[in-house]
């Protein structure tokens, strides 16, 4: 199992418990490919740099999560067909070297 960052911004139409059943659902998207959740941080709403489908800010969120290389296709075009979310940005994050 891979680690991997997933930074999302949610459309700002949505309340606070809507982004939260959304992230929820995220999480449990993970865990049915076998992953799991290391952490959830909920940076807040931001004004965006240029418009996004027409809507000027947007709710942040990042997730750090485990996920098998096999899954992470399937993983992206399941993001990618969640309305609620208007940009994704998706790493492999790796272990720092000791020097």
């Amino acid at each position: 199992m891979r680690n991997y960052e997933l930074m999302a911004i949610f459309k700002p139409n949505l309340d606070a418990e809507e982004v939260d059943k959304a992230i929820e659902k995220i999480g449990n998207v993970i865990t049915e490919f076998g992953g799991s959740v290391v952490s959830i941080d909920k940076v807040g709403r931001k004004k965006l740099a240029y418009d996004i489908q027409n809507f000027r800010d947007g709710f942040f969120a990042t997730i750090v999560l485990a996920l098998p290389a096999d899954k992470v296709a399937e993983f992206k075009r399941q993001l990618r067909l969640t309305d609620s979310i208007l940009r994704t940005m998706f790493l492999e994050t790796s272990v720092k070297a000791s020097v």
